[in-house]
């Protein structure tokens, strides 16, 4: 798959991360574009999956998040764990249709993974450290997530997305008709990294959605 040299973002070094970002195109607003049945059965813990979390990569995530100096743990712990423990207690439900795919991978590879609506994001696009006292809102409710230490997707008008939980401001609704995914990945589990993007991509273009790789480069 050619990158989309369209969205490139720039990546500030980090000794831990590795990580893939891609592009997808919906034929329809998601109002149009229900999430299919056999999808919502993949939200389920024990649904069959090509994919395989494990405590190794969990323990992987959660240094890879330290090494900025953020605390992984308790409200601010990895998104991955946050829907291991949801379908574990039966509470993780559909939300949309690319949402629902980004939490379906999310909890069967042990990967933290954002989306964001595309049409929301401000060019250019970078991979950094949060600011000390840096925040931002993460839902309707207005919620704020102190996010000093940790990496970051951000756009020109600030950070929109992280490992723990992405910001209200970019957040895919009915209107949506391009995302932008970054799968937060780790160093020395690159074959199951390229196995959840394989996968990923294949759910999205299952549904009929289109995608393209983001170019990543080095600050």
């Amino acid at each position: 798959m050619a990158p989309d040299q369209q969205h490139p973002i720039q990546i500030q070094p980090h000794p831990e991360l590795e990580c893939v970002a891609f592009v997808s195109d919906f034929s329809e607003p998601l109002s149009q574009i229900p999430s299919p049945s056999w999808l919502s059965e993949l939200l389920q813990l024990e649904a069959e999956t090509p994919l395989d979390r494990s405590e190794e990569l969990r323990l992987a995530v959660r240094h890879m998040l330290r090494v900025g100096g953020y605390k992984p743990a308790g409200r601010g712990k990895p998104a991955s764990e946050y829907l291991l423990k949801a379908a574990g207690q039966g509470s993780l439900s559909s939300i949309n249709l690319p949402v629902d795919i980004c939490n379906v991978v999310s909890l069967h590879s042990g990967f933290p993974v954002s989306v964001i609506d595309l049409a929301k994001g401000i060019e250019p696009f970078e991979i950094r450290y949060g600011e000390e006292n840096e925040e931002y809102i993460f839902n309707a409710s207005g919620q704020v997530i102190r996010i000093g230490g940790l990496l970051c997707l951000c756009d020109g008008a600030g950070p929109c997305a992280n490992a723990v939980k992405d910001a209200q401001r970019t957040k895919t609704d009915t209107t949506t008709t391009r995302t932008l995914s970054v799968v937060w990945g780790v160093r020395y589990f690159s074959e199951h990294l390229r196995e959840t993007d394989t996968w990923y991509r294949s759910l999205i273009e299952r549904t009929g959605g289109k995608t393209a790789r983001v170019a990543l480069t080095k600050a």
